[in-house]
């Protein structure tokens, strides 16, 4: 079996962690990639400038969706600001998987990043349950 879809990323495809939406989340952003059709979307509940819960929703390949899940395990409990600033490298090295002469799935692998920022800068709005707009 190719490298790319050792144990941990078929696991988390196959059973993946946060999987589902939030009823009334303070960022929601959905993101996808025209190269090969997958879609991610995003659910954060932000209170006091953190995140205190996040799901993930979406369909496509092994790599997008267990980018995604391992994503939102790092999220929960992270401060926004260090949310923002979270880097691909730091993703990349969370999967494991060397993706660097594969573009196309270097692109799956980020989508749920790219989601994560674009809803967190305000490509989609960011409401915290405790300040008001």
């Amino acid at each position: 079996m190719d490298d790319m879809y050792r144990e941990q990323i078929l696991e988390h495809s196959k059973h993946p962690h946060n999987f589902g939406t939030l009823e009334e989340p303070s960022v929601s952003r959905e993101e996808f990639n025209p190269l090969c059709g997958d879609r991610v979307r995003m659910d954060l509940q932000i209170t006091d400038g953190v995140i205190t819960d996040v799901r993930f929703s979406g369909r496509g390949c092994a790599i997008s969706q267990a980018s995604a899940s391992l994503l939102t395990d790092e999220l929960r409990g992270m401060k926004v600001e260090d949310a923002k600033v979270y880097r691909k490298e730091d993703l990349l090295e969370l999967i494991g998987i060397p993706l660097a002469k594969n573009p196309v799935r270097l692109k799956c692998a980020l989508l749920s990043l790219k989601a994560l920022k674009a809803g967190l800068y305000g490509v989609g709005h960011i409401h915290d349950d405790d300040e008001e707009e």
